[in-house]
């Protein structure tokens, strides 16, 4: 096992509102190294930008949840003794914001305990220090497959995390109650996200009615949704009704 301070990789040229950033596609995989050793930031930096990753870093917890909130990284490796909040805080506030993103652990901190505890709120991986930078990078790599996997399961807008698989919802790290007909709608109108959805598709794809124009099954179950999921239930910008022709889901 290589100490981190001796190791020095070598680089090579290679051809950044209240919802989540988007994660731009045609853009290098980013990562977000949270570090309060200047020594190991510069290492880390090197290693990640060898191979093609940009990287931010930040010093404390802080700057490092700023700038997570600016710009969603594929993965963020993170110290667990910061200066100013320590590293589990900033484990739970990032997982509870966007569970998509793979938090690898970096700590001189070894004991089980800690380890059971920062997996069990979130954190993909755990690796002490020293560490080899060739497993620290084969180990962000596999966290971020695993995290890139489970994505299509998971879906976040604004503070809310909707899971599929366990059909379980979470507002600002809270569990929100939904009942089935209501969960299933939900998913209906993810998955058809910015598109227009007639009442009468909503019936049929939701609850299996025939087409029944007077019923207000949907409207009901749209305006639970508001006031279950949106800031204001008043003025919502994610379940819009568009008079006389359907809804529309807009993340």
């Amino acid at each position: 096992m290589l100490n981190v301070l001796e190791s020095r990789p070598q680089t090579r040229s290679l051809t950044s509102n209240g919802s989540l950033p988007e994660r731009a596609s045609t853009e290098a995989p980013r990562i977000l190294a949270i570090e309060d050793d200047s020594a190991v930031r510069r290492v880390l930096k090197r290693l990640f930008e060898s191979e093609g990753y940009a990287v931010d870093l930040a010093k404390d917890g802080m700057s490092g949840l700023e700038l997570f909130r600016e710009r969603i990284p594929s993965a963020i490796v993170l110290d667990l003794l910061l200066p100013d909040i320590s590293g589990q805080e900033v484990c739970q506030q990032v997982t509870t914001v966007d569970p998509g993103v793979a938090v690898i652990v970096l700590s001189a901190k070894t004991a089980l305990a800690d380890k059971v505890v920062l997996l069990q709120m979130g954190a993909r991986d755990y690796v002490t220090k020293p560490f080899s930078p060739r497993e620290l990078l084969a180990r962000v790599r596999a966290a971020t497959r695993s995290a890139q996997a489970n994505l299509a399961h998971v879906f976040c807008f604004d503070d809310v995390t909707v899971s599929f698989p366990s059909a379980e919802v979470m507002r600002a790290g809270c569990p929100v109650g939904l009942t089935a007909k209501e969960f299933k709608t939900l998913k209906f109108m993810i998955q058809n996200a910015g598109r227009v959805i007639s009442r009468t598709e909503l019936l049929h794809e939701v609850w299996g009615y025939p087409d029944y124009p007077l019923t207000r099954t949907v409207d009901n179950h749209i305006l639970k949704l508001r006031h279950k999921l949106e800031k204001d239930p008043s003025f919502p910008i994610h379940f819009l009704t568009l008079p006389c022709v359907g809804y529309k889901f807009v993340p």
